[in-house]
């Protein structure tokens, strides 16, 4: 089986490394989120399928909000190293909100819309 979206599915392999690497590098319990997010965009990229995306994308939204808070109530005790800046919720809270933008605008692009 190919995948239909090589985009979608080489980010969702690339924040599986990325969970995998928090997860056991830096044994932080931060490294479930770019695993879960990472996983459903491999899905995503398999499936090609608008409803799918777009859920997928307010999913993201939604966990990115939650995560952003959490993160700016860690902000005084982080450091600027590294670690700190991967491994703590702020990053990838933003980091879901701006890919959760990302694919509801890809649901309703032409390329999605097409296929249904």
């Amino acid at each position: 089986m190919r995948p239909k979206s090589w985009i979608g599915f080489g980010l969702g392999l690339l924040l599986l490394l990325f969970g995998f690497l928090i997860l056991m590098v830096y044994k932080s319990m931060g490294g479930l989120v770019p695993l879960l997010i990472g996983g459903a965009l491999c899905y995503v990229g398999f499936s090609k399928n608008r409803i799918a995306t777009l859920v997928f994308g307010h999913t993201c939204i939604v966990v990115g909000c939650f995560l952003v808070t959490w993160g700016l109530y860690l902000l005084p005790v982080s450091k600027p190293i590294f670690s700190h800046i991967i491994g703590r919720p702020l990053f990838w809270g933003l980091f879901s909100i701006f890919g959760g933008v990302c694919a509801n605008y890809h649901g309703f692009c032409n390329c999605i819309r097409r296929s249904n």
